[in-house]
This record gives structure tokens, sequence and C-alpha cells, in this order.
């Protein structure tokens, strides 16, 4: 899929990939990075035991987390080469328990911006083939410059 942004970094697939691999976080998860595309990037995660709430859906703190990654990546894929980002608000609507064999959060960029940049996201449960919007984010995410402790 497309989008209609222009990187400011000609790498900037294989710095978020960069990024993504040194995210805990995710490797927690098990989550993936499937796709990178300039202000789109898609997470897939799969279904784990370990990250259910009690009645058996994905916790809404997995979805959020990941949602969240999703879009700071989205955001990161516009910034300049030497940039970090850091998401500075999130509002997250659950729509539907999280109940499926796996998931994919997609964060696609609304505004990029020289310091701030708006993305939205969407979480969909997959469930016997089928694909359900489960939650949906709007993100504010801050471009980091000259800080040696928050690093792309």
């Amino acid at each position: 899929m497309s989008t209609p942004f222009q990187p400011q970094d000609p790498n900037f697939a294989d710095r978020v990939r960069a990024s993504f691999a040194r995210q805990a976080a995710m490797v927690t998860l098990g989550a993936t990075l499937a796709d990178v595309a300039p202000g789109r990037v898609v997470i897939t995660l799969p279904w784990a035991a370990h990250l259910t709430q009690q009645h058996g859906f994905l916790h809404a703190g997995m979805v959020s987390t990941a949602l969240d990654s999703a879009c700071g990546y989205a955001g990161f894929s516009l910034m300049p080469p030497e940039a970090a980002v850091l998401t500075i608000e999130f509002k997250i609507n659950l729509l539907a328990p999280a109940q499926g064999e796996s998931f994919r959060m997609e964060g696609l960029v609304i505004k990029p911006g020289r310091t701030v940049t708006v993305a939205e996201g969407r979480a969909y449960a997959l469930h016997q083939g089928r694909e359900k919007l489960v939650a949906t984010m709007g993100c504010t995410l801050m471009t980091v410059l000259g800080r040696d402790d928050v690093r792309g």
C-alpha cells in the first residue's frame, strides 16, 4: 500500500527495522514487523495465553502496546535520519474483545510535522480466516533530536 508521504531518510525502512529489533517489549509480545512504508507500519502478533486477561481475550494493555508501536514507527519512518521518536499522548477505543488466532496492528500517519506528528492506529483480530476491527488509536508523537539517552 502506498502512502502520500515522502520519507526524509532514504534508508527509513532499515532504520525502522533496526529500532524495532531493539524493542524488548515487542519480543515479549512475540510481535513481528510485517510491513514498513513511508508513514505506515504493520505489526503482527500471535495469540498467546500469557498475554490474555481473565476471559482469554488479548489484554487491552497488549493491544495498546502493539498499536502504540505501530503508530510510533509509522511516524518514525518519516523523521530525519538522526531523529528518535517518543509517544507523547494516545487514546485507544476498544471496540470488541480481542479474540483471534493472531492480530494485525496498523499505524498510519495522518499529519507529519517537524516536531509533532499525528498518527492513527487500527487493531484487527484474525479469526477463522476473517478479520475484525477490535480497536482504534489516536496517537501524538514527538521527533526527538540531540539526546544521547533517546536514539532511533
